[in-house]
Protein backbone atom coordinates (compact mmCIF):
# COMPACT_ATOMS: atom_id res chain seq x y z
CA UNK A 1 0.00 0.00 0.00
CA UNK A 2 1.18 2.95 -1.39
CA UNK A 3 -0.76 5.77 0.43
CA UNK A 4 -1.12 7.03 4.26
CA UNK A 5 -3.54 8.83 3.43
CA UNK A 6 -7.15 8.11 3.71
CA UNK A 7 -9.59 10.93 2.04
CA UNK A 8 -13.04 10.64 4.09
CA UNK A 9 -16.47 12.76 3.96
CA UNK A 10 -17.00 14.28 6.93
CA UNK A 11 -19.76 15.75 8.98
CA UNK A 12 -18.27 18.74 10.66
CA UNK A 13 -21.15 19.73 12.63
CA UNK A 14 -25.31 20.06 11.55
CA UNK A 15 -25.05 21.03 8.03
CA UNK A 16 -21.68 21.62 7.93
CA UNK A 17 -19.83 18.94 5.69
CA UNK A 18 -15.89 18.78 4.58
CA UNK A 19 -13.68 16.23 2.61
CA UNK A 20 -10.19 15.78 5.39
CA UNK A 21 -7.25 13.13 4.89
CA UNK A 22 -7.15 11.11 8.08
CA UNK A 23 -4.79 8.19 8.91
CA UNK A 24 -5.44 4.85 7.80
CA UNK A 25 -6.46 2.66 10.73
CA UNK A 26 -3.94 0.31 11.67
CA UNK A 27 -4.81 -3.17 12.04
CA UNK A 28 -4.18 -3.92 15.70
CA UNK A 29 -5.80 -7.11 15.99
CA UNK A 30 -4.82 -10.25 13.74
CA UNK A 31 -8.50 -10.97 12.58
CA UNK A 32 -8.69 -7.49 11.16
CA UNK A 33 -9.04 -6.36 7.70
CA UNK A 34 -8.45 -3.09 5.46
CA UNK A 35 -11.01 -2.90 2.57
CA UNK A 36 -10.65 -0.12 -0.40
CA UNK A 37 -14.19 1.11 -0.48
CA UNK A 38 -15.72 1.33 -3.62
CA UNK A 39 -19.53 2.11 -3.00
CA UNK A 40 -21.48 3.22 -0.47
CA UNK A 41 -25.38 3.77 -0.25
CA UNK A 42 -26.92 6.82 1.50
CA UNK A 43 -30.40 6.01 3.79
CA UNK A 44 -32.71 8.55 5.12
CA UNK A 45 -30.86 8.02 8.68
CA UNK A 46 -27.37 9.75 7.44
CA UNK A 47 -29.22 12.65 5.92
CA UNK A 48 -31.34 13.33 9.12
CA UNK A 49 -27.96 12.76 10.99
CA UNK A 50 -26.15 15.71 8.45
CA UNK A 51 -29.53 17.96 8.42
CA UNK A 52 -30.38 17.73 11.85
CA UNK A 53 -27.36 15.92 14.11
CA UNK A 54 -29.34 13.99 16.05
CA UNK A 55 -31.33 10.63 15.90
CA UNK A 56 -32.96 9.84 19.39
CA UNK A 57 -30.24 9.55 22.03
CA UNK A 58 -27.52 9.61 19.51
CA UNK A 59 -25.85 12.65 19.03
CA UNK A 60 -23.30 14.68 16.83
CA UNK A 61 -21.03 16.12 19.27
CA UNK A 62 -17.69 16.05 17.18
CA UNK A 63 -16.78 15.62 13.28
CA UNK A 64 -17.42 12.28 12.28
CA UNK A 65 -17.32 10.23 9.08
CA UNK A 66 -20.37 9.36 7.51
CA UNK A 67 -21.12 6.35 5.51
CA UNK A 68 -22.54 2.63 6.91
CA UNK A 69 -23.85 0.73 3.42
CA UNK A 70 -20.73 -0.20 1.72
CA UNK A 71 -18.81 -2.50 -0.55
CA UNK A 72 -15.28 -2.36 -1.32
CA UNK A 73 -12.01 -4.95 -1.66
CA UNK A 74 -9.97 -6.25 0.65
CA UNK A 75 -6.95 -4.13 0.52
CA UNK A 76 -4.60 -5.94 3.55
CA UNK A 77 -5.63 -8.59 5.99
CA UNK A 78 -4.13 -9.38 9.74
CA UNK A 79 -1.62 -12.29 10.02
CA UNK A 80 -4.48 -14.43 11.54
CA UNK A 81 -6.85 -14.03 9.02
CA UNK A 82 -8.44 -18.07 7.14
CA UNK A 83 -11.37 -16.50 5.40
CA UNK A 84 -9.63 -13.45 3.31
CA UNK A 85 -7.05 -12.70 1.29
CA UNK A 86 -6.38 -9.44 -0.78
CA UNK A 87 -8.18 -9.10 -3.63
CA UNK A 88 -11.35 -10.35 -2.63
CA UNK A 89 -14.42 -8.24 -2.72
CA UNK A 90 -16.87 -8.12 0.11
CA UNK A 91 -19.70 -6.33 1.46
CA UNK A 92 -19.37 -4.74 4.91
CA UNK A 93 -21.44 -5.10 7.58
CA UNK A 94 -21.05 -2.09 9.73
CA UNK A 95 -21.54 -2.82 13.37
CA UNK A 96 -18.63 -4.62 15.76
CA UNK A 97 -20.64 -5.45 18.98
CA UNK A 98 -18.73 -6.46 21.89
CA UNK A 99 -19.61 -10.40 21.35
CA UNK A 100 -19.63 -11.04 25.26
CA UNK A 101 -23.01 -9.79 26.45
CA UNK A 102 -26.13 -11.85 26.55
CA UNK A 103 -27.41 -10.33 23.62
CA UNK A 104 -24.49 -11.05 21.14
CA UNK A 105 -24.10 -14.79 23.17
CA UNK A 106 -27.65 -15.11 21.42
CA UNK A 107 -27.16 -14.37 18.38
CA UNK A 108 -28.91 -11.01 18.92
CA UNK A 109 -25.99 -9.02 18.67
CA UNK A 110 -28.15 -5.95 16.82
CA UNK A 111 -29.26 -5.03 20.41
CA UNK A 112 -25.68 -5.32 22.04
CA UNK A 113 -25.44 -2.75 24.55
CA UNK A 114 -21.71 -1.79 23.74
CA UNK A 115 -22.02 -1.79 19.92
CA UNK A 116 -19.84 0.08 17.90
CA UNK A 117 -22.04 0.95 14.09
CA UNK A 118 -20.18 2.58 11.46
CA UNK A 119 -21.38 6.42 11.54
CA UNK A 120 -23.65 6.71 14.97
CA UNK A 121 -21.89 8.58 17.23
CA UNK A 122 -19.20 8.92 18.32
CA UNK A 123 -18.16 6.14 15.66
CA UNK A 124 -16.39 6.99 12.18
CA UNK A 125 -18.18 5.08 9.09
CA UNK A 126 -17.14 4.06 5.68
CA UNK A 127 -17.16 7.06 3.22
CA UNK A 128 -13.28 6.85 3.14
CA UNK A 129 -10.90 5.49 0.85
CA UNK A 130 -9.80 2.70 3.79
CA UNK A 131 -12.05 0.97 6.08
CA UNK A 132 -11.37 -1.20 9.08
CA UNK A 133 -13.37 -4.28 10.19
CA UNK A 134 -13.27 -8.09 11.96
CA UNK A 135 -12.79 -10.95 9.02
CA UNK A 136 -16.08 -12.16 10.11
CA UNK A 137 -18.09 -8.95 9.33
CA UNK A 138 -16.78 -8.62 5.53
CA UNK A 139 -18.64 -10.99 3.46
CA UNK A 140 -17.17 -12.02 0.30
CA UNK A 141 -19.52 -11.57 -2.70
CA UNK A 142 -20.52 -14.08 -5.57
CA UNK A 143 -18.90 -13.50 -8.64
CA UNK A 144 -22.70 -13.07 -10.30
CA UNK A 145 -22.72 -9.69 -7.94
CA UNK A 146 -21.53 -6.32 -8.93
CA UNK A 147 -19.81 -4.35 -6.06
CA UNK A 148 -22.74 -1.65 -6.63
CA UNK A 149 -25.16 -4.47 -5.21
CA UNK A 150 -22.76 -5.47 -2.52
CA UNK A 151 -23.39 -1.92 -1.24
CA UNK A 152 -27.43 -2.97 -0.92
CA UNK A 153 -26.52 -5.61 1.07
CA UNK A 154 -26.84 -3.91 4.43
CA UNK A 155 -30.32 -2.01 3.32
CA UNK A 156 -31.71 -5.87 2.48
CA UNK A 157 -30.56 -7.06 5.66
CA UNK A 158 -32.36 -4.37 7.35
CA UNK A 159 -35.44 -5.72 5.26
CA UNK A 160 -34.81 -9.41 6.11
CA UNK A 161 -34.67 -8.85 9.60
CA UNK A 162 -38.11 -7.00 9.11
CA UNK A 163 -39.60 -9.57 7.51
CA UNK A 164 -37.95 -12.59 10.01
CA UNK A 165 -39.53 -10.75 13.00
CA UNK A 166 -42.57 -10.49 11.27
CA UNK A 167 -42.81 -14.02 10.77
CA UNK A 168 -43.73 -13.77 6.86
CA UNK A 169 -44.90 -17.51 5.55
CA UNK A 170 -46.29 -18.53 2.37
CA UNK A 171 -50.01 -17.59 1.79
CA UNK A 172 -50.14 -14.71 3.94
CA UNK A 173 -51.10 -11.34 3.60
CA UNK A 174 -48.77 -8.23 4.16
CA UNK A 175 -48.71 -4.47 4.19
CA UNK A 176 -45.60 -2.34 3.54
CA UNK A 177 -46.07 0.94 4.72
CA UNK A 178 -43.16 3.22 3.26
CA UNK A 179 -42.27 2.69 -0.72
CA UNK A 180 -38.60 4.00 -0.18
CA UNK A 181 -35.77 1.29 -0.71
CA UNK A 182 -35.81 -0.42 3.09
CA UNK A 183 -39.83 -0.86 2.07
CA UNK A 184 -39.37 -2.47 -1.12
CA UNK A 185 -36.74 -4.40 0.10
CA UNK A 186 -39.43 -5.44 2.09
CA UNK A 187 -41.97 -6.36 -0.45
CA UNK A 188 -39.15 -8.23 -2.61
CA UNK A 189 -38.35 -10.47 0.79
CA UNK A 190 -41.81 -11.25 1.48
CA UNK A 191 -42.64 -12.48 -1.62
CA UNK A 192 -39.73 -14.64 -1.77
CA UNK A 193 -40.71 -15.83 1.76
CA UNK A 194 -44.09 -16.92 -0.18
CA UNK A 195 -46.48 -14.06 0.89
CA UNK A 196 -49.55 -14.25 -1.52
CA UNK A 197 -50.44 -10.74 -0.97
CA UNK A 198 -48.56 -7.92 -0.71
CA UNK A 199 -49.55 -4.46 -0.68
CA UNK A 200 -47.20 -1.08 -0.50
CA UNK A 201 -48.24 2.02 0.72
CA UNK A 202 -46.78 5.51 0.65
CA UNK A 203 -48.16 9.21 0.04
CA UNK A 204 -46.14 9.37 -3.44
CA UNK A 205 -47.65 8.40 -6.68
CA UNK A 206 -44.10 7.88 -8.39
CA UNK A 207 -43.13 5.61 -5.33
CA UNK A 208 -46.01 3.27 -5.72
CA UNK A 209 -45.82 3.04 -9.56
CA UNK A 210 -42.57 1.41 -9.08
CA UNK A 211 -43.44 -0.53 -5.88
CA UNK A 212 -46.43 -2.10 -8.60
CA UNK A 213 -43.63 -2.74 -10.70
CA UNK A 214 -41.25 -4.03 -8.60
CA UNK A 215 -43.21 -6.77 -6.36
CA UNK A 216 -45.92 -5.37 -4.70
CA UNK A 217 -49.29 -7.35 -5.82
CA UNK A 218 -51.54 -3.72 -4.89
CA UNK A 219 -50.85 -0.47 -4.06
CA UNK A 220 -52.40 2.23 -1.96
CA UNK A 221 -52.26 6.10 -1.61
CA UNK A 222 -54.09 7.43 1.43
CA UNK A 223 -56.17 9.74 1.81
CA UNK A 224 -57.13 12.68 3.80
CA UNK A 225 -59.38 11.13 5.94
CA UNK A 226 -59.54 9.40 9.65
CA UNK A 227 -56.38 6.48 9.69
CA UNK A 228 -59.94 4.02 10.32
CA UNK A 229 -61.36 5.01 7.10
CA UNK A 230 -57.73 4.92 5.53
CA UNK A 231 -57.47 1.51 6.96
CA UNK A 232 -61.11 0.73 5.79
CA UNK A 233 -60.68 1.53 2.34
CA UNK A 234 -56.94 -0.10 2.12
CA UNK A 235 -58.61 -2.99 3.11
CA UNK A 236 -61.74 -3.12 0.80
CA UNK A 237 -59.81 -2.37 -2.17
CA UNK A 238 -56.76 -4.65 -2.01
CA UNK A 239 -59.19 -7.67 -1.08
CA UNK A 240 -57.67 -8.06 2.33
CA UNK A 241 -61.07 -9.66 3.85
CA UNK A 242 -61.12 -9.40 7.48
CA UNK A 243 -57.63 -7.39 7.61
CA UNK A 244 -53.84 -8.11 6.75
CA UNK A 245 -51.82 -10.95 8.37
CA UNK A 246 -48.93 -8.54 8.57
CA UNK A 247 -47.95 -5.41 8.89
CA UNK A 248 -44.64 -4.11 8.66
CA UNK A 249 -42.97 -0.40 9.35
CA UNK A 250 -46.57 1.00 9.97
CA UNK A 251 -48.16 4.29 10.53
CA UNK A 252 -49.19 3.07 13.28
CA UNK A 253 -52.68 4.53 13.38
CA UNK A 254 -53.82 3.02 9.80
CA UNK A 255 -51.64 -0.16 10.50
CA UNK A 256 -53.13 -0.85 13.55
CA UNK A 257 -56.81 -0.95 12.01
CA UNK A 258 -56.04 -2.56 9.22
CA UNK A 259 -55.25 -5.76 10.68
CA UNK A 260 -57.08 -8.72 10.98
CA UNK A 261 -57.98 -10.01 14.74
CA UNK A 262 -54.40 -11.83 16.12
CA UNK A 263 -52.28 -10.12 13.26
CA UNK A 264 -48.61 -9.33 13.68
CA UNK A 265 -46.81 -5.70 13.28
CA UNK A 266 -43.63 -4.82 13.13
CA UNK A 267 -42.29 -1.33 13.52
CA UNK A 268 -38.69 -1.02 11.94
CA UNK A 269 -38.71 2.69 11.18
CA UNK A 270 -37.45 5.60 13.30
CA UNK A 271 -40.00 8.78 13.49
CA UNK A 272 -40.83 10.64 16.80
CA UNK A 273 -39.64 9.51 19.50
CA UNK A 274 -43.31 9.10 20.77
CA UNK A 275 -46.43 9.10 19.06
CA UNK A 276 -50.13 8.66 19.75
CA UNK A 277 -51.03 4.68 19.61
CA UNK A 278 -54.68 3.01 19.33
CA UNK A 279 -54.29 1.00 22.11
CA UNK A 280 -57.73 -0.19 22.41
CA UNK A 281 -57.27 -1.88 18.82
CA UNK A 282 -54.17 -3.74 19.81
CA UNK A 283 -55.91 -5.20 22.75
CA UNK A 284 -59.15 -6.21 21.31
CA UNK A 285 -57.68 -7.68 18.14
CA UNK A 286 -54.68 -9.54 20.50
CA UNK A 287 -52.35 -7.81 18.17
CA UNK A 288 -48.92 -8.94 18.48
CA UNK A 289 -46.68 -5.67 18.27
CA UNK A 290 -42.97 -6.22 17.71
CA UNK A 291 -39.70 -4.12 17.26
CA UNK A 292 -37.11 -4.06 14.31
CA UNK A 293 -33.36 -3.03 14.88
CA UNK A 294 -30.96 -3.30 11.88
CA UNK A 295 -29.95 -6.72 11.46
CA UNK A 296 -28.69 -9.61 13.51
CA UNK A 297 -27.58 -12.85 13.15
CA UNK A 298 -27.90 -14.69 9.80
CA UNK A 299 -29.47 -12.01 8.13
CA UNK A 300 -26.56 -10.91 5.93
CA UNK A 301 -25.81 -13.82 4.45
CA UNK A 302 -29.68 -14.52 3.79
CA UNK A 303 -29.34 -11.41 1.75
CA UNK A 304 -26.38 -12.18 -0.11
CA UNK A 305 -28.01 -15.45 -1.22
CA UNK A 306 -30.96 -13.33 -2.12
CA UNK A 307 -29.14 -11.02 -4.67
CA UNK A 308 -27.64 -13.94 -6.10
CA UNK A 309 -30.46 -16.16 -6.59
CA UNK A 310 -32.35 -13.35 -8.01
CA UNK A 311 -35.11 -13.51 -5.47
CA UNK A 312 -34.16 -10.02 -4.64
CA UNK A 313 -33.37 -7.18 -7.22
CA UNK A 314 -31.42 -4.54 -5.92
CA UNK A 315 -30.08 -3.43 -9.07
CA UNK A 316 -33.44 -1.67 -9.92
CA UNK A 317 -33.32 0.48 -6.96
CA UNK A 318 -29.67 2.24 -8.12
CA UNK A 319 -30.63 5.49 -9.20
CA UNK A 320 -27.68 7.43 -9.38
CA UNK A 321 -24.02 7.20 -8.68
CA UNK A 322 -21.70 9.92 -7.64
CA UNK A 323 -18.18 10.42 -7.70
CA UNK A 324 -16.78 10.67 -4.38
CA UNK A 325 -15.94 15.12 -4.84
CA UNK A 326 -19.88 15.51 -5.16
CA UNK A 327 -20.96 13.35 -2.00
CA UNK A 328 -22.36 16.41 -0.77
CA UNK A 329 -24.81 16.72 -4.25
CA UNK A 330 -25.31 12.65 -3.32
CA UNK A 331 -26.90 13.64 0.41
CA UNK A 332 -28.86 16.49 -1.20
CA UNK A 333 -30.52 14.09 -4.02
CA UNK A 334 -31.59 12.00 -1.22
CA UNK A 335 -32.90 14.91 0.88
CA UNK A 336 -34.84 16.19 -1.87
CA UNK A 337 -36.24 12.95 -2.43
CA UNK A 338 -35.27 12.30 -5.88
CA UNK A 339 -34.70 8.47 -7.12
CA UNK A 340 -35.12 5.26 -4.92
CA UNK A 341 -31.29 4.71 -4.34
CA UNK A 342 -28.14 7.19 -4.03
CA UNK A 343 -24.60 5.36 -4.17
CA UNK A 344 -21.48 7.51 -3.88
CA UNK A 345 -18.29 5.40 -5.74
CA UNK A 346 -14.97 5.22 -3.62
CA UNK A 347 -12.14 7.88 -3.65
CA UNK A 348 -10.45 7.03 -7.43
CA UNK A 349 -6.99 6.13 -7.79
Amino acid sequence: MHSTENLSFVLEKVQTVKFENRPITLLEDPHDVLVRVKFTGICGSEVHYWHAGQIGPFKVEHPMVRGHESSGIVEKVGNKVTSLKVGDRVTMEPGESCRRCDACKVGTYNLCPDMAFAATPPYDGTLAKYYRLPEDLCYRIPESMTLEQGALVEPLSVAVHLVRRAEVSPGVSTVVFGAGPVGLLCCAVAKAFGAAKIVAVDIQPKRLEFAKRYGATWTFLPGAVSAAENASRLATESGLGNGADIVIDASINTGIHVFRAGGTYVQGGMGRDEVNFPITAACTKELNVKGSFRSSSGDYQLAIQLIASQKANVQDLITDVFKFEDAERAFEQVKAGAGIKTLIAGVEE
